[in-house]
C-alpha cells in the first residue's frame, strides 16, 4: 500500500493567503482544509490514500509529467505526457486586491486543462472527505456539476462534462483535442457558476498579485545573488503563503502528521504559529524587501505581548489567537505511509520553554533597529518578562525542540533568558527608560557565569544540549550568533567542529545527540544545517559554508520547496511541508554567504554580524 504514496517532494503548493492546497505531479489534489489552514480538511490523501479524499485530474493510462511554477507566481503548472499528446493543468487558488489594497476573498481552487497536442483522454474523480475524512458528504449533482454538502459545509464542483455519482465519489472521463481549454472550478461556501471569462480574469489577476509582491533586486548586486537566487524568491513566496493577513501570523506548515520518520509516531501537526524563531522571520522578511510583512508579524508578536501576562504567553498560537490546541489522534486514517498516529492540536502548546522570552524581547531590539520605535506601553511589557526571567531563569524547562523526555536545564534556554536580558539592559541605556537595570545586569552576569561553566564541556570542547551533560545540540551554533560570544572564541570554533564531527551525517545535520523521551528516530534537520552555513559564514570559514549550503540545495524539491528534515541516507524530505522555518533558514543563510562575499544587505548588519 505504501507504493501508492507520492514522495512530499514531488508535491506543489497553492494558496489564497486564508489556506492551502497540496497538488501532486500525477494531477491529484490530496490535501486542502477549508476554509482556513487549520480547519478540517476535504481532501486528506496524502494522511490516508484510500479513504482521506481527493480531487485529481489525469490522463487514463500511462504518463509521465513534470511541474513547474509560473515563473514568480505561487500558480503551478502541471506538463502530462501521453503517447496520444500532451495535457497541461493549471492550478491556482485566486487571490486579488480589493479597494482599498486588502485582498479580496476567493475561497476557491481553479483547474484550467489545456490540451497543447494530440488528443487525450481525461479521468476526474471527486472525492471529497469532510472533517478529516471523519463524515462522507452527500453528492447531488445540479446543472453545472456537483455539490457536497454535510451539515453546514458545503463544496460546489463546476465540472464542464457531466460525472457519475457512486459511494461517496464523483467520477468521469472526456477527451480533449489540440487547442481546447476546459475549467474545473471548486468553489466552498458557493454554489454559483464562473464563468469561462471570469476564471480567466482570476488567473491573470492572481498572477499579477503574485508578480507585484514578489521580491525584486538590482540583479547582480543583490545580497541573494548566485545560483542559488530563484531559490531565495521561492521561499519568499512559500513564506507569504504561510502568512495570515488579518493577524500577521506565519504559520509552521499546512500540513499536519507528515512524519519524522516513515512508520513512526512522531508525526505533528504544524498548523499553527511558533514564537521560537521570530527574530530570525522578521530579519529574513525584511532583507527580501517584505517590509509589511515584517512589521505585520512583529504586530501579531506585540498583540500577544500587551494581551497576557509574562507567565501566560503560550509558545505557540492558531493563526487566529486560538489557545486551545488540545492533541488529538485520527485512529481511522492510516497516516502517509502507514505513520501512525494521525495527530490534530499539538500538546506541546502546554510546554514552558524559556527561550521565547528571549525571542520577544530581541525581537524588539531588532525591530527598532529597522525603524521602529519601541513605545512605553512596549516598554512596560519588556520590563516584566526581564523581571520575571531575573526569578526564573534557574528553573528547568522543556526546551527548544518540544522533547517529551522531562524538563531540564537547557544551555539555550539560559542562552535566551540572557538575550531578554542583555536587550533589555541594551534598550533602557539607550532610550533612557526606566527599570530595575542593575538586578538585570546582575542576573545576566549569573546567566553568563553559569552557561560558562555548565554548559560547556571541557572534554568536547563543546557547548552542550543542558548543563552538566555530554549531549551536544545545534543550537549551540546560536551561541555567537546571539552576542554571548564572538565567533572567533576558541570555545564557538570548537562548538562549530564538534557539531561537523558528531552531529552531521552526509553534509546534513542532526537537531541533537541522545534520548529525547521518543520512540523511533527522526532526519537531519534542514534548519539546523542552515545555521551550520551561517556559523561557518560568520567565522571565517565562507567556502566551506559555501559547500555545505549548495549541498543541502541538491535535496531540494523541483518546485524549490523544504520540508522540516531530510534523511540523510535515502535524501528523502520527511516531516510537514513545506516548512516555514526551513526556508527562513535558507534566506539568511543565502543573506549572509552574501555579506561574507562584500554584498550589502537592506538596513543594519543582521544579527551576529
Amino acid at each position: 500500500m505504501t507504493e501508492k504514496y507520492k514522495k512530499l517532494e514531488d508535491y506543489g503548493i497553492i494558496g489564497n493567503l486564508e489556506t492551502c492546497a497540496l497538488v501532486a505531479k500525477d494531477g491529484s489534489l490530496d490535501w486542502c482544509c477549508f476554509p482556513h489552514i487549520e480547519s478540517p480538511s476535504v481532501f486528506a490523501a496524502i494522511l490516508d490514500i484510500d479513504n482521506g479524499g481527493h480531487f485529481w485530474i489525469k490522463p487514463k493510462g500511462e504518463f509521465e509529467s513534470q511541474q513547474l511554477y509560473v515563473e514568480k507566481t505561487n500558480i503551478i503548472e502541471t506538463k502530462l505526457n501521453t503517447s496520444s499528446g500532451v495535457l497541461y493543468i493549471t492550478d491556482f487558488m485566486p487571490v486579488e486586491l480589493a479597494e482599498g489594497n486588502t485582498v479580496k476573498k476567493h475561497q476557491a481552487i481553479l483547474r484550467k486543462i489545456t490540451c497543447s497536442r494530440g488528443m487525450v483522454e481525461v479521468e476526474v474523480s471527486f472525492k471529497p472527505r469532510f472533517d478529516y475524512a471523519r463524515a462522507v458528504p452527500s453528492l447531488n449533482p445540479v446543472e453545472e456539476g456537483i455539490i457536497a454538502s454535510w451539515q453546514d459545509k458545503r463544496l460546489f464542483l463546476q465540472s464542464p462534462f457531466s460525472l457519475t455519482i457512486s459511494n461517496g465519489e464523483a467520477y468521469g472521463k472526456f477527451n480533449i483535442r489540440q487547442g481546447k481549454t476546459r475549467w474545473f472550478v471548486l468553489r466552498y461556501g458557493s454554489s454559483e457558476p464562473v464563468s469561462s471569462k471570469e476564471c480567466e480574469r482570476l488567473l491573470e489577476k492572481t498572477k499579477q498579485f503574485w508578480l507585484n509582491w514578489v521580491h525584486r533586486c538590482k540583479g547582480a548586486e543583490c545580497v541573494f545573488g548566485g545560483s542559488w537566487h530563484d531559490r531565495i524568491v521561492r521561499s519568499g513566496l512559500v513564506l507569504k503563503l504561510l502568512t495570515h493577513p488579518a493577524s500577521g501570523a506565519i504559520i509552521a506548515a499546512p500540513t499536519t502528521s507528515l512524519p519524522e520518520e516513515i512508520g513512526g509516531v512522531r508525526n505533528w501537526d504544524y498548523r499553527f504559529a511558533w514564537i521560537r524563531d521570530a527574530s530570525f522571520t522578521v530579519q529574513a522578511l525584511f532583507n527580501m524587501g517584505h517590509i509589511q510583512e515584517a512589521m505585520d508579524y512583529f504586530k501579531w508578536l506585540r498583540n500577544i505581548c500587551k494581551s497576557n501576562v509574562a507567565s501566560e504567553i503560550k509558545i505557540m498560537y492558531g493563526p487566529h489567537g486560538e489557545l486551545d490546541l488540545e492533541e488529538k489522534k485520527l485512529k481511522h486514517l492510516s497516516g502517509y505511509r502507514n505513520s501512525r498516529p494521525v495527530r490534530i492540536g499539538n500538546a506541546a502548546a502546554k510546554q514552558r520553554q524559556f527561550d521565547i522570552y528571549g525571542e520577544l524581547i530581541n525581537v524588539f531590539y531588532e525591530t527598532s533597529r529597522y525603524g521602529e520605535d519601541i513605545s512605553l506601553a512596549d516598554w512596560q511589557f519588556i520590563k516584566k518578562i526581564s523581571d520575571y526571567v531575573s526569578g526564573i531563569w534557574d528553573t528547568e524547562d522543556s526546551g527548544i525542540w518540544e522533547v517529551r523526555g522531562g524538563p531540564k536545564h537547557f544551555t539555550y534556554s539560559k542562552l535566551m533568558c540572557w538575550v531578554t536580558l542583555d536587550r533589555s539592559i541594551k534598550i533602557a541605556e539607550k532610550k533612557g527608560f526606566d527599570g530595575s537595570v542593575e538586578r538585570w545586569k546582575e542576573v545576566r552576569n549569573q546567566l553568563q557565569q553559569a552557561i560558562l561553566e555548565r554548559g560547556f564541556s571541557r572534554k568536547l570542547n563543546s557547548f552542550v544540549q543542558a548543563f552538566n551533560s555530554e549531549v551536544l545540540d545545534a543550537t549551540s551554533l546560536l551561541i555567537p550568533m546571539m552576542g554571548f560570544l564572538p565567533f572567533n572564541d576558541p570555545r564557538v570554533i570548537g562548538t562549530i567542529k564538534a557539531t561537523m564531527e558528531r552531529l552531521m551525517t552526509n553534509g546534513l545535520v542532526n537537531r541533537y545527540e541522545g534520548d529525547d523521551g521518543l520512540p523511533g528516530k527522526e532526519g537531519t534537520f534542514v534548519l539546523c544545517t542552515f545555521w551550520l552555513v551561517e556559523a561557518l559564514a560568520l567565522s571565517g570559514q565562507v567556502e566551506k559554508a559555501e559547500d555545505i549550503f549548495t549541498g543541502l540545495l541538491k535535496h531540494i524539491s523541483p518546485l524549490g520547496l523544504f520540508a522540516e528534515e531530510i534523511n540523510p541516507i535515502s535524501g528523502e524530505q520527511l516531516g510537514n511541508y513545506p516548512q516555514a522555518f526551513s526556508h527562513i533558514g535558507l534566506i539568511n543563510s543565502a543573506l549572509y554567504l552574501g555579506i561574507a562575499k562584500g554584498k550589502k544587505q537592506m538596513g543594519p548588519q543582521p544579527l551576529g554580524t
